[in-house]
């Protein structure tokens, strides 16, 4: 007579490990930058446009300004800052507005995703992209209109101004997301204000030539602080006699654009909405 024995029962598994806050932020991010690439129009305006502007700027206009600075080295340093506002401030103030009017937005605060999630994969994007595009426009300048490179000290500035203006910007571009009723109306909500900024910021024109009103408009708002920080990275120390106040001010510098940090951050935390007012 044989015996048959039972196969031992399968350990029980244990419960399935949580990712932890970094993981699901990356995760996130990965899934904000893939739909981020494959937006051929998102792609297109944000990494191109600055690129596009440097090429028929500087191939137009090649004289000094200052001894030993010429318009291209300007208008390039101003470029750098719009890059840097466009993949943040404009492009969240546009795809905010439209991720909320087609529901996307709603399901996912019905999931039991934190919310922080979502807003950490927003600024995981709007990071990557803007290291991506500043190497592009880095690449452009020294290759083609022989931008000088700082040195450690330099790198270290171009660090925080960018970290800084990145932040404001990023949440600023939240905070004006609330204010586009419908999917279609946010560009028309934020261009404009991106492309008047721009102007009055010395992006496109040498910041002491505006008319003194428009510089201290200009002022209130974080881009001219960062293409001002910018100006003393990539141009030499003796053109900070040619700004506003005599000198490149990075102490003030810092300070704006930390408060517009603050700001920017009440702003999202009293405005932001993760619905359409048909949606209630």
């Amino acid at each position: 007579m044989t015996t048959t024995t039972k196969p031992a029962a399968p350990a029980a598994a244990g419960p399935a490990r949580r990712p932890g806050p970094a993981a699901l932020a990356l995760r996130q991010g990965r899934l904000e930058i893939t739909q981020f690439l494959r937006s051929r129009e998102s792609v297109v305006f944000t990494l191109g446009f600055p690129i596009i502007m440097i090429l028929i700027f500087a191939s137009i206009f090649d004289n000094e300004i200052a001894p030993g600075v010429s318009y291209t080295q300007y208008f390039i340093t101003g470029m750098i800052a719009t890059g840097l506002m466009t993949v943040s401030f404009q492009n969240l103030g546009i795809w905010i507005p439209i991720e909320r009017d087609r529901g996307v937005l709603k399901r996912y605060r019905g999931t039991p995703m934190p919310k922080w999630v979502w807003f950490a994969g927003k600024v995981v994007m709007v990071v990557a992209i803007g290291v991506l595009e500043i190497a592009l426009l880095l690449a452009v300048s020294v290759a083609l209109f022989d931008l000088r490179l700082p040195d450690e000290s330099g790198w270290l500035t171009f660090g925080w101004v960018a970290v800084l203006g990145v932040t404001a910007c990023t949440l600023c571009g939240i905070a004006i997301s609330s204010l586009a009723r419908t999917a279609r109306s946010g560009s028309a909500v934020v261009t404009p204000v991106a492309l008047v900024l721009q102007f009055i910021s010395g992006v496109f024109f040498v910041f002491t030539e505006l008319p003194p009103w428009m510089q201290q408009v200009a002022a209130l708002f974080p881009l001219k602080w960062m293409c001002q920080g910018l100006r003393s990275v990539f141009l030499p120390d003796s053109f900070g006699a040619r700004e506003a106040a005599g000198g490149f001010e990075l102490g003030r510098v810092a300070l704006v654009l930390a408060l517009w940090c603050v700001t920017g951050l009440v702003l999202c935390l009293t405005t932001f909405r993760w619905t359409t007012k048909r949606d209630g």
